[in-house]
């Protein structure tokens, strides 16, 4: 089977090898199993049941939450001379019985649907076509404990008990580790088969800035913008008013910018999502409300013009820049008005409490004083040692102390209550408190008792916020926020690894010394003026065939071109993404414009 695999990895999408995790992800589908994916944004995903479907016997069915995903993905799938559609509302009643005939007759390999057709077609003409695969996309939608809980998923559950006989995979970018857990219990997987890719996007240079006023904000994004070099990018807003006011500064200065929110008519949003996806649009200000359906892979840049309410929130949007795996910046403002705002917003939510402690942790990143990336990637459980050196962060880092001492007192208060404190009692422990929550639990006996009382509980919260973002401490949402010792902290409780960090900003002494480490470093062989040439055919390919300019070929590809510069249809065939029916297609045109421009 992992010969086949890669057969058709390469035949079908280009690509010679399988990024980490997906050839075992693929592996386990194609026996049987059920399977659960999580893998960053741009990460593959997808390949992990596009190829297993193109290899199984009969129907893989895919559910998706978004018509613009699932026309998305049929358009780069039939580009790639692969037999999909997609069963939605867009659909006529004609449309709709051929699409059925060609299930019920086998020819069709992918199907995709969302979860409010796919269940009632279950009961009806689904029941009669032959399923080898169910393939769950955006699957923490399922769960409450999600960042984007979708009613209509809730139904999932059902449906999977009435396919016993069929595997399932579910997949998505962005889910903790509750979050996993309730996905896996609501789908009913019967599975061990859990495959956790690297959240990391080296590729992304995470900057932060806060408490900017208005005017130098807009002064600094607009300087900001200047420097992209016309490149796609995305603004994302709190409010509409906000994405509105955007849009037209960018607008008066000379950029081709359009608003996306839900307070616009479906037409006009659907008009902007559809300039922006063919680089009609250079810059969408939009909120929340954009994003989940788009893969293009060519965004270079995104601005937060607020703070998110979670870091799932965060992640899932900045993820949308850089897909092709080349450089892009993700650029947050946030200020405590912010907080506020989304503070508001959370308590009339279903699950306030933990709201609010998810919004403390996305205040936690923008505010940290350690590489942003391990922040990031230890709120998904997820460990590295060294500094990213890309982020604002590394590249001008403010000077530390030896906190050992400082992370083994708080560390051994959380042990010695059996991790079953959240932050705010182990504070008042830790400090010596006798407060009736203290002493109620008999915690003012504890021998950690007092033992931090030197320092007021703003530098306890500023300290414990720096563990967390290390990923010395995690909070258990479903356990009432109780803190959590992994196995990083117990290294340092027991005196195996030592740690730095940084006293609050008050008391901070910032060097002025030159610390700034180097960037990831990307191929520089690059023909730019080649590349602007086959960047115009593939715009003027795009328009005539009525499909996305990144689906014809992505950045990543025509960069490849630019730098290798193949001569014969066999040497473009060794380029990345480039496949069997888009060699076929497209080869001998780019080969001519390589020819002609060399």
């Amino acid at each position: 089977m992992s010969l086949e695999s890669l057969e058709i990895l390469k035949s079908s999408f280009g690509y010679d090898t399988f990024r980490p995790l997906q050839q075992d992800a693929i592996s386990a589908v194609l026996a049987g199993k059920d399977t659960f994916v999580v893998m960053p944004t741009g990460g593959g995903k997808s390949i992990c049941f596009q190829v297993p479907a193109l290899i199984l016997p009969n129907l893989t069915v895919v559910i998706s939450p978004l018509i613009s995903l699932m026309q998305d993905q049929v358009e780069t799938l039939n580009e790639n001379g692969i037999e999909a559609a997609f069963y939605n509302s867009t659909l006529s009643s004609d449309q709709k019985n051929k699409l059925i005939q060609q299930c019920l007759n086998g020819h069709l390999k992918l199907l995709y649907m969302a979860p409010e057709t796919f269940l009632p077609a279950l009961d009806s003409w689904l029941d009669d076509v032959r399923i080898s695969l169910l393939a769950i996309d955006e699957a923490h939608c399922v769960s409450t404990w999600g960042h984007d809980f979708r009613p209509e998923y809730s139904q999932l559950g059902v449906a999977r008990l009435a396919l016993p006989d069929v595997p399932c995979i579910a997949l998505t970018a962005t889910a903790d580790v509750v979050t996993r857990k309730d996905i896996i219990k609501q789908l009913h997987l019967q599975t061990d088969q859990l495959f956790i890719s690297s959240f990391d996007r080296p590729n992304l240079e995470l900057i932060v800035k806060g408490n900017i006023k208005k005017k130098e904000k807009i002064k600094q994004v607009l300087e900001f913008i200047e420097k992209q070099n016309e490149s796609a990018g995305i603004i994302y807003c709190f409010s509409r008013k906000e994405a509105d006011e955007w849009t037209v500064i960018l607008n008066k200065e000379g950029y081709r910018a359009n608003t996306y929110h839900a307070g616009l008519k479906a037409q006009d949003r659907a008009s902007a999502q559809q300039r922006f996806i063919h680089d009609e649009t250079q810059i969408i200000c939009a909120t929340i409300a954009f994003g989940m359906g788009i893969d293009k892979s060519n965004v270079r840049w995104i601005i937060h013009n607020n703070l998110p309410k979670n870091i799932e929130s965060y992640y899932q949007e900045i993820g949308r820049a850089g897909r092709d795996g080349m450089p892009a910046q993700v650029l947050l403002y946030y200020t405590l008005k912010d907080v506020v705002m989304q503070g508001n917003f959370i308590k009339g939510s279903e699950k306030p409490i933990v709201g609010t402690k998810k919004l403390q942790r996305m205040l936690q990143f923008a505010e940290a004083t350690s590489c942003r990336r391990k922040v990031l990637l230890n709120y998904f459980n997820e460990n590295h040692e060294q500094d990213c050196g890309n982020c604002d962060i590394c590249m001008h880092p403010p000077d530390f102390v030896d906190g050992t001492r400082i992370a083994q007192m708080a560390l051994s208060g959380i042990k010695r209550t059996k991790e079953r404190v959240a932050t705010t009692l182990l504070i008042k422990i830790l400090r010596g408190a006798e407060s009736h929550d203290v002493t109620n639990r008999g915690f003012h006996h504890l021998k950690t008792h007092g033992v931090g009382a030197a320092y007021s509980e703003y530098e306890w919260q500023h300290y414990i916020a720096q563990l967390i973002n290390l990923g010395l401490i995690e909070i258990a949402y479903d356990e009432y926020l109780s803190l959590k010792i992994t196995n990083a902290g117990n290294k340092v409780l027991f005196g195996e690894k030592e740690i730095n960090v940084t006293v609050p900003p008050e008391k901070a002494l910032r060097s002025t010394r030159n610390k700034t480490k180097a960037k990831v470093e990307f191929n520089k062989e690059v023909d730019s003026t080649l590349f602007d040439v086959l960047r115009l055919k593939r715009a003027e390919i795009a328009r005539k065939q009525g499909v996305p300019p990144y689906i014809v070929f992505n950045d990543a590809t025509l960069t490849q071109m630019a730098s290798s510069k193949p001569i014969t249809l066999n040497q473009m065939a060794d380029i990345s993404g480039v496949g069997d029916a888009k060699l076929i297609k497209y080869g001998p045109v780019f080969l001519e414009l390589i020819k002609d421009n060399n």
